[in-house]
């Protein structure tokens, strides 16, 4: 699945080649809580087509009855006079009070603040949408007063600017997930990522995985691993992970992505495995203990897993977690969490036990 902001960004652009009048809406400030983060962006069509979200719905929807209401009307009565207002950027604010608050949605004392462009210039979307496509990173530069866009490449991400004078928005590359292995879990792995806008290659040099292989949109390369993460270029916006458990598969990939500035590199197995696996490349490949820092394993979030799907589940979340900066629990909580489950049961199996004999 292509990255949201791609998506937005491209369904704009086709509506106004097209001829199709549309706005983007960007949200550009919140206060207390707020169901979508700053720099988040929607597309609205005159026809009342919506891509991407500023909320959970709500304030779209008040934005479909603002600006295309006067659409609906104009062709029920075969008129061309109902358009999306021109001229330059209008804030407009959400949840100011609390009856605004429980109207559109928003969580208690949730405020927040867009920004909205009238008809994007066609010819600076396709570029934007081409440079995006390309693996480009792109500021996207507009000015308050006039609406008048500039787009530069940029090598470093940045959060959304806005002052009186300015809004810059750092778009794309979309992230990206190499996974090593091509089995029944990286299967369950590689939608997941695709679902939540990841471009996904998989690696397996193994006839007997890959000939079975069957998600669609995902690059499938039967290269060895090391040669793969070379070709692959892992940055920022990267993740690679090991799943195959073969040291010989595994190893000298994983010491390739450590050169990277890979955002998440993991391999799974248990406690003990990983744990032989950083000796391994402590004793053969010169490593030490904090060159194998950024090295994850076991990987995961502990839910209790036991089914391929479920570790992907567990897995992808710890990403998400990563690239979003959310902290988690050390090693330790892993251990500490199974003991935990363990004598929770022990004591259902015991109340069980009792409540039969008696």
């Amino acid at each position: 699945m292509e990255n949201l902001d791609v998506m937005v960004l491209r369904s704009l652009r086709d509506w106004r080649l097209a001829g199709k009048r549309a706005l983007l809406a960007t949200v550009i400030r919140t206060w207390g809580s707020s169901p979508r983060p700053v720099g988040s962006i929607m597309a609205l069509c005159e026809t009342g087509a919506v891509v991407g979200s500023v909320s959970g719905g709500c304030i779209e929807d008040d934005l479909i009855h603002q600006f295309t209401q006067a659409y609906q009307q104009a062709v029920a009565a075969h008129s061309s006079n109902a358009k999306i207002p021109s001229g330059p950027p209008q804030h407009i604010k959400y949840g100011i009070s609390a009856d605004e608050a429980h109207r559109f949605g928003l969580p208690c004392g949730g405020t927040l603040e867009l920004l909205l462009e009238f008809d994007p210039d066609l010819q600076l979307l396709e570029q934007l949408v081409m440079s995006l496509s390309k693996g480009m990173l792109m500021q996207r530069t507009t000015l308050i007063q006039s609406g008048a866009v500039t787009l530069t490449p940029t090598d470093t991400p940045c959060e959304l600017i806005i002052d009186d004078q300015q809004l810059v928005n750092t778009f794309g590359p979309e992230y990206r997930m190499l996974l090593i292995g091509a089995g029944q879990l990286t299967e369950y792995l590689a939608t997941m990522a695709l679902f939540n806008g990841f471009a996904v290659t998989v690696c397996d040099p193994r006839e007997e995985y890959t000939g079975a292989w069957s998600v669609p949109h995902v690059t499938l390369t039967k290269e060895m691993p090391d040669d793969v993460v070379l070709s692959f270029h892992p940055d920022r916006r990267s993740c690679v992970i090991a799943l195959t458990h073969d040291p010989k598969l595994d190893d000298l990939a994983l010491l390739e992505a450590l050169k990277s500035e890979s955002f998440y590199i993991g391999a799974i197995g248990s406690r003990r495995n990983n744990e032989a696996r950083r000796q391994r490349m402590i004793e053969h490949f010169e490593q030490t203990q904090a060159s194998l820092a950024p090295l994850r394993g076991p990987i995961g979030i502990y839910i209790g897993s036991k089914t391929p799907a479920e570790i992907a589940v567990s897995i992808m979340a710890e990403v998400l977690a990563v690239k979003n900066g959310v902290p988690l629990p050390k090693d330790m909580d892993v251990a500490h969490a199974k003991n935990i489950q363990q004598r929770q049961h022990n004591t259902t199996d015991e109340s069980v036990c009792f409540v039969k004999k008696t």
